[in-house]
């Protein structure tokens, strides 16, 4: 990189170390929670029979999808040659292994047994989707590490670009073999659908890219580095792009759904009459986390402002976590078809809607996943270089002419 130089933070002022603290506190709050939920069982969290998997699967998936989708920036500047995007790319590979890191955190503590992680890792079922997952979990972990170390070590350059194409296709597996965990759960009317794994795919761009500008705009400012228009107006149009295609395919999955008459139940429990789960489908998901978004980073004032950028990066992340509240804990919700055209009832709660209220240790779990992610990178742009010096537009003006 001629123009660009990556320089660690110093990382010596107040604000570095109350912020590393904060992060810390919460994964505490986390590793508590955890280990107040297996001491006590999962009768203390909001999970039951009907819906095992809660708020701390929320977070999970949400983390691990947004992993891929933060590695993005690394594969345009690598994979598609855009040499603007090239500086960019070390922090979007830490925040990839960071993301995944308090994804599978959360995961593992949310198993009652997380010693039982080994069995997990030492025998497989094959023909399990989970299975396929420990090998995609493990083999993005490493693939990523390389390629981190070709992009910061001169001497590995020249294998930058192959390792890159080997992260792209990669991460591309792991999240269709997330969004494959529920599209291969045929028993569950919400999912059993082939559309959710390029689903999957396109929304991870929108949360990896929204959390990724975030912490651009963050480190950036509070380390007094410059950033300059360029970069950020070609980032929050890149947003935009990903937020329209996730939206489109939304919407052609409820679409598909409408088109069987099997799955109008769940549809109609989801998109009229499902309570919180419609409210945040709607609310959360589609205006707030979607359309909200699009319009400030269309708006010709709004979307030239770096406090609405955040702001509708934020409002991605949050319409995410709704996203995947939805789909994890409303598919559950509603009930199983025992008997296809007809009508169940039992003392085992066939036929009903199952209840579901998260409870504060699923909470403070899930949100000290997001705290390790933080943990790990805040203490990693302070050890190594991962942050450009400079991004005002002058320098990438330079650096992009001398990559031409």
């Amino acid at each position: 990189m001629s123009a660009i130089s990556l320089r660690q933070i110093e990382g010596r002022s107040m604000g570095y170390y109350m912020l590393l603290a904060a992060f810390g506190l919460f994964v505490l709050f986390g590793l508590g929670s955890a280990l107040y939920m297996e001491h006590n069982g999962h009768i203390v969290t909001g999970m039951n029979n009907q819906v095992v998997w809660g708020m701390p699967h929320v977070f999970a998936v949400f983390l691990i999808v947004a992993a891929s989708g933060a590695l993005n920036v690394a594969s345009i500047g690598s994979v598609f040659g855009k040499s603007m995007y090239k500086p960019l790319a070390p922090l979007s590979g830490l925040l990839a292994i960071a993301l995944l890191g308090g994804g599978l955190t959360v995961l593992m503590l949310d198993l009652g047994r997380p010693d039982r992680v080994i069995v997990a890792m030492t025998y497989y079922n094959f023909k399990s989707v989970f299975a396929w997952n420990v090998f995609l979990y493990t083999g993005f972990f490493t693939i990523v590490a390389a390629y981190i170390w070709t992009m910061m070590e001169r001497r590995m350059n020249a294998f930058t670009k192959p390792l890159g194409v080997a992260a792209f296709i990669w991460r591309l597996l792991l999240t269709t073999g997330t969004g494959s965990i529920f599209g291969f759960l045929v028993a569950r009317q919400a999912y059993d659908s082939a559309l959710l794994a390029p689903m999957f795919i396109i929304m991870s761009f929108a949360y990896g890219l929204a959390i990724y500008l975030l912490v651009l705009m963050v480190a950036f400012n509070e380390t007094g580095r410059p950033l300059g228009d360029k970069v950020l107006l070609r980032l929050k149009k890149l947003l935009a792009v990903f937020i329209s295609a996730s939206l489109y395919f939304v919407a052609v999955f409820h679409m598909t759904n409408l088109y069987f008459a099997k799955k109008h139940g769940i549809e109609s429990f989801i998109l009229m009459n499902g309570g919180i789960y419609t409210q945040l489908f709607w609310i959360g998901q589609i205006l707030l986390g979607g359309i909200v978004p699009l319009a400030i980073l269309f708006h010709p004032a709004l979307g030239k402002s770096r406090t609405w950028i955040a702001v509708s990066s934020v409002l991605v992340i949050l319409g995410g976590l709704a996203q995947m509240y939805v789909t994890i804990i409303g598919g559950q919700a509603f009930p199983l078809e025992l008997f296809p055209g007809m009508h169940e009832s039992s003392s085992f709660f066939d036929g009903v809607i199952h209840g579901y209220k998260p409870s504060l240790p699923e909470i403070m779990l899930g949100i000290g996943g997001i705290a390790i992610a933080g943990v790990i990178t805040t203490f990693a742009i302070k050890i190594l270089n991962f942050l450009p010096a400079s991004l005002e537009d002058k320098v990438m003006d330079a650096h992009h002419g001398a990559k031409q």
